[in-house]
């Protein structure tokens, strides 16, 4: 555990950013994140440097990414037919099966130590997964978890037409984590037809538009999500500009 936790942690809302630029941002900050803490290691606690952590917010565009944990089959339409779906498809480094993402669906990815916070992985996924079930609740949608299942679902207690809404996916190394959750907004989700959405064959995807009738704006969406998740892990959000 870091003798100086840091929860200082800097927000950055990129927009619509390309997925593997999306990757090669959050690579660059982890692996920063991990050469602090080598460093660290043979210095005395006063000498050793603060990590630092982050929080980004972006859209995809159209992208199918496949955990380390899934199935190539459960992509059901051939590479060589991305193109006419405008879409693209990577093999990543973070757990879980096949997703989606793309326009109108809120992507976050939290680039933080949490020895900065805590040393559990579960209370790590947990935090997320209330952080967006807290936001959904803003516009009353009543969320929750199913037990085995990672993300956020509807209709988690009867479970008469259990349907996702939260995708979570993420790495960790040397107590860093990386990758994150992708939150269905006014995603097309249609562009779901042709996977098998994080593995499971029998249960449905949905958004907060499908949810509500309605299209939302992703910026307050994206705004309320920070603001869970900076109560939840009481973290204060860093004030300098961060130029990447």
């Amino acid at each position: 555990m870091n003798h100086h936790p840091n929860k200082t942690t800097y927000y950055q809302d990129l927009g619509l950013m390309d997925y593997q630029e999306a990757w090669d941002l959050q690579v660059t900050l982890f692996e920063a994140i991990v050469a602090t803490k080598i460093a660290n290691r043979p210095l005395a606690p006063a000498d050793q440097a603060l990590t630092i952590n982050h929080l980004l917010m972006c859209e995809h565009p159209h992208v199918y990414t496949l955990g380390k944990s899934g199935q190539r089959d459960h992509l059901l339409i051939d590479e060589a037919q991305l193109p006419d779906y405008q879409a693209s498809y990577y093999v990543t480094s973070r757990g879980g099966d096949i997703t989606y993402h793309g326009p109108g669906q809120l992507i976050c990815y939290p680039i933080i130590d949490l020895e900065n916070f805590f040393t559990d992985i579960h209370q790590y996924m947990r935090l997320l997964e209330e952080a967006v079930i807290l936001t959904l609740l803003d516009y009353g949608i009543v969320a929750g978890r199913i037990p085995g299942l990672t993300g956020v679902w509807l209709d988690h207690e009867a479970q008469v037409n259990p349907r996702k809404i939260c995708a979570m996916g993420v790495k960790t190394s040397r107590w860093v984590a990386m990758h994150g959750l992708a939150l269905n907004v006014n995603t097309d989700l249609t562009y779901f037809n042709h996977i098998v959405p994080c593995g499971i064959t029998d249960k449905a995807v949905t958004s907060m538009h499908q949810e509500l009738g309605k299209n939302l704006n992703l910026t307050e969406v994206s705004i309320s999500l920070r603001n869970h998740i900076m109560a939840l892990f009481e973290m204060t959000i860093g004030i300098e500009k961060m130029n990447f």
